[in-house]
């Protein structure tokens, strides 16, 4: 029987650290960037692997729990609208130091509205999109400030019905409406789901009527139910003076009143925007 020996810059010491490694490496290059060539790490890679195995720390609460980060992070699988194959690949290699340049310089390419992101006035308006009411015109005040959190009745879109059930408080202005969409996980599964809770035009049009607030909140791709898709958004974005962020990861949070940070990319000419929201307590 014919022995196998490692490879030249392998000693058998190394093997079991191999195992380990190359996985991680597999993962690391064909998940984040597909369009990174599948080769195996250099010795001196796997030298320096051996020497310290770093291993990121990643955290959806930081400082002792009190930042809680609802942000979902991006990836291939993400749903995308009205899409059965998900977002797709997003992250472009092009510049790697493991093909000789100095520095790794990704590139990405993804809608304004995907994943966890705002809507600006523009999105729905064309005179305001023309006038240029795009979300480098919002208002950072009205993204950062007390939020309230509530838990939707599950069994229903949010209508005048609901809106007027939960009772929010009278000078709230920032309110994030977990629904059936986090206990479902919609926004972890890749298939675009059109039985998703939003708002119905009646509950948006409560909204506007019969409360102070100025930034909508809720936990899958749009903040309208898909069968009042425009009109809802109409009704919300029609005075300009309401700010619509979806897409936002809500699960294991206590309801309850949370200092709300979001803040979108400055992009001028866009209607949306990708954005970071964190709580804390």
């Amino acid at each position: 029987m014919a022995h196998l020996a490692p490879a030249p810059c392998v000693s058998p010491l190394l093997l079991l650290p191999l195992l380990v490694i190359l996985p991680l490496h597999a993962a690391a290059t064909t998940s984040a960037h597909p369009a990174y060539p599948d080769e195996p790490p250099s010795c001196a890679a796997v030298a320096a692997a051996d020497e310290v195995m770093l291993v990121p720390e990643r955290r959806e609460a930081h400082g002792e729990g009190r930042i809680l980060d609802i942000t979902h992070y991006y990836r291939e699988d993400m749903p995308s609208w009205e899409s059965d194959g998900g977002v797709g690949q997003f992250l472009w290699l092009p510049a790697s130091m493991r093909n000789g340049s100095r520095a790794n310089n990704s590139e990405m390419r993804l809608p304004t509205h995907t994943g966890t992101h705002v809507d600006a006035p523009g999105h729905v308006f064309q005179q305001y999109f023309d006038a240029g009411f795009d979300v480098d015109s919002l208002d950072l005040d009205v993204l950062n400030g007390p939020a309230l959190l509530v838990d939707v009745p599950r069994d229903d879109n949010i209508t005048a019905k609901m809106m007027e059930s939960l009772h929010i408080p009278k000078g709230v202005q920032r309110v994030l409406f977990r629904t059936l969409n986090t206990d479902r996980q919609l926004m972890w599964k890749k298939e675009f789901d059109t039985s998703y809770v939003g708002f119905m035009e009646d509950g948006a049009q409560w909204l506007v009527d019969n409360t102070n607030i100025k930034l909508v909140g809720i936990d899958y791709l749009s903040v309208a139910a898909f069968d009042d898709l425009i009109p809802s958004h109409l009704v919300l974005l029609k005075n300009r003076d309401i700010i619509l962020v979806e897409g936002l990861k809500l699960e294991n949070i206590m309801p309850g009143i949370y200092s709300l940070h979001c803040l979108p990319l400055r992009l001028r000419g866009a209607e949306g925007s990708p954005i970071r929201c964190i709580l804390i307590k």
